[in-house]
């Protein structure tokens, strides 16, 4: 129980941090320094405690820099096709020059958006596994019985 309390902390740490620095770009552009010390602090709690962050939150960091990428301000923003289906969106940081290629397609789901990566449903479907194969669900031994035998009596 403490474990949570701890992770629910560092979670609540690394969203302050992670408004912070959208707070200080916001109201001075020029102050990209003290937001990419607040996003490497971030980074820097996460890798400390071993804690995953949303995958929409990665997308605006920087991996090289620990910039904070906002389009127009710390980032420039592209889109490219690789073919007539296949869309990316280019994410150049401006501070140190890093792309980030990211798809963009409006069909994909992420892994941890999918029902089967829920833990709440996987240890639905052990459950339903660990029930023996033999046994009809919601029928008895009885019932198993009476029906073999009137198919052998007549």
């Amino acid at each position: 129980m403490t474990a949570q309390l701890k992770d629910k902390e560092a979670f609540q740490r690394m969203n302050f941090l992670y408004q912070a620095a959208h707070c200080v770009l916001s109201q001075n552009p020029e102050n990209v320094e003290l937001a990419r010390f607040y996003c490497f602090t971030q980074r820097t709690i996460a890798r400390r405690l071993v804690l995953r962050q949303d995958p929409s939150v990665k997308r605006t960091l920087c991996k090289k820099c620990c910039s904070l990428l906002i389009p127009g301000v710390t980032a420039t923003t592209r889109q490219r096709r690789k073919n007539s289906k296949t869309r990316f969106t280019v994410v150049r940081c401006l501070s140190c020059g890093h792309t980030k290629t990211l798809l963009n397609n409006p069909d994909f789901c992420l892994w941890a958006d999918q029902p089967e990566a829920q833990m709440e449903q996987q240890k639905r479907q052990d459950s339903g596994k660990n029930q023996p194969k033999d046994k009809k669900p919601g029928g008895s031994a009885v019932s198993a019985q009476s029906n073999a035998q009137s198919t052998t009596s007549t």
